[in-house]
C-alpha cells in the first residue's frame, strides 16, 4: 500500500493573506477555511491544501512574475478546461469549484478545486522503493500510465464539446515556432544544442495525427494513484497546457519526461520512471501503438519537441529566478536541465533515433 501524498508547510514568500481569502470563499458559498498548507510538488503554479472545519479544497494559483512569460499560466483557462471536463463526464479530475479573476483578493487569479485524496509518486520517493524489489510494482503502474494515455487520447472530443477548448488545424507547427520562440524570449544562456534543436524541428515538421485531447504535461507526479490499488489512477493533475492537437505531440512530451536508468542523474530527480521494472521509453512506445492503434514511425520528431519543449519550460522557469522574481533555490541550477535536454535531442537527431 502507497502513502497519502501529504501538503507540508508554506514556503517563505508564497503566504495566502487568510483574512481576505476567508471572506471571498465565504461570500461564494464556500466553508472558511483554517489552516493553510502548501504541496511540495512542482516548479510552475503553486498549489496549497486549505482545510475548513469540515472539507478540504486546493487552490491553484500563478507564481510571481508569471505575467513576464507566455503559456502554462492562465488560471481561467486551466479551470474552463476542467470545467468543460467535469460538463464532459470525465472523472479523473478534481472538480473546480470557484475561479476568482479578481486579483486584489490574494495578488493575482486563482481558482479552488475539491481535494482528490490519494497517493502521488514524486521523484524524492526513490531512496524508499529502492528499499526493495519493487519492480513488479513500477511494472504495473508504467503499463497502466501508458493504458490510461491512450484511453485519454480517445475520447471523443465532438461528442463531448471539448474541441472547442483549443485550435488543432497546423497544431504541431504552431507548437515547435511557439516554444522556439519562448525559448528566445526566456534566454540567459549561449546554449547552441538548443538553436540547432529548434531549427531540426521547424524543417521536419509531419503533417498532424487526428486531433485528441492533449494533456501536455502527462508524467508520473501528476497522476493521484489509489493507494491500495496503485495501477488506478483517480485523477490526473495539472491542466493548464491541455488542448486539443495531434496526441504524439502528447505522448512525446511524455517520452521526454520518461527518464531511464542510463540517463543523466539530472532527469532523475524530476521522475521514477528509471527505477527497475519501469517500461523503457521503446516498450512505451511499443505499447502505445499496439493500443491505440496509432503510426508511431515518426516518434523521434515527436520525442525530440518533447524534449525542446521541457527544456524550454525549464529555462522559463530559470528566467523567473535569474530576475530575482523567485527566490526559491530550488531554482538555482535549472539551466544544467535546460543544457541535458538540449544535448539528448542533438543525440537522437544525430543518431536517428530516441537516446
Amino acid at each position: 500500500m502507497l502513502d497519502f501524498d501529504e501538503a507540508n508547510k508554506v514556503r517563505n514568500e508564497e503566504e495566502l493573506p487568510l483574512d481576505a481569502l476567508n471572506q471571498y470563499l465565504s461570500a461564494n458559498g464556500l466553508e472558511q477555511i483554517k489552516t493553510v498548507k502548501q504541496f511540495s510538488g512542482g516548479y510552475s503554479n503553486l498549489t496549497y491544501l486549505i482545510e475548513a472545519d469540515s472539507v478540504s479544497y486546493v487552490l491553484r494559483k500563478p507564481p510571481k512574475g508569471a505575467k513576464d512569460i507566455k503559456g502554462g499560466h492562465d488560471m481561467a483557462r486551466e479551470f474552463g478546461i476542467l470545467a468543460a471536463l467535469d460538463k464532459a463526464g470525465f472523472k479523473q479530475i478534481p472538480k473546480p469549484l470557484l475561479l476568482c479573476e479578481d486579483e486584489s483578493i490574494i495578488g493575482s487569479i486563482f481558482y479552488v478545486m475539491e481535494r482528490v485524496k490519494g497517493s502521488i509518486l514524486r521523484a524524492a520517493d526513490a531512496k524508499s522503493f529502492l528499499k526493495e524489489d519493487n519492480s513488479a510494482l513500477f511494472k504495473t503502474l508504467s503499463e497502466a500510465i501508458c493504458l490510461n494515455q491512450v484511453a485519454l487520447h480517445n475520447i471523443d472530443i465532438y461528442e463531448t464539446g471539448l474541441a472547442n477548448i483549443g485550435k488543432p488545424e497546423a497544431y504541431v507547427e504552431r507548437q515547435v515556432k511557439g516554444w522556439h520562440k519562448r525559448y528566445l524570449a526566456s534566454q540567459t544562456d549561449d546554449i547552441s544544442g538548443m538553436i540547432t534543436v529548434a531549427n531540426w524541428l521547424e524543417a521536419n515538421i509531419p503533417e498532424s495525427a487526428k486531433a485528441t485531447l492533449v494533456h501536455n504535461d502527462y508524467k508520473y507526479d501528476n497522476l493521484i494513484l489509489n493507494p491500495e490499488n496503485p495501477e488506478e489512477i483517480l485523477a490526473i493533475l495539472d491542466w493548464e497546457m491541455c488542448t486539443v492537437g495531434d496526441p504524439l505531440m502528447d505522448l512525446g512530451t511524455t517520452l521526454a519526461y520518461w527518464v531511464e536508468f542510463k540517463d543523466a542523474d539530472f532527469g532523475k530527480a524530476f521522475n521514477l520512471s528509471w527505477l527497475p521494472g519501469n517500461l523503457t521509453r521503446q516498450e512505451y512506445v511499443d505499447l502505445y501503438a499496439a493500443k491505440s492503434g496509432r503510426d508511431v514511425s515518426n516518434i523521434l520528431f515527436y520525442y525530440v519537441f518533447g524534449l525542446f519543449k521541457n527544456a524550454v519550460i525549464i529555462q522559463q522557469i530559470y528566467a523567473r529566478y535569474k530576475k530575482g522574481l523567485t527566490k526559491d533555490p530550488r531554482f538555482a541550477g535549472l539551466i544544467e536541465g535546460v543544457k541535458v535536454l538540449s544535448k539528448k535531442g542533438k543525440d537522437s537527431i544525430e543518431n536517428g533515433k530516441m537516446v
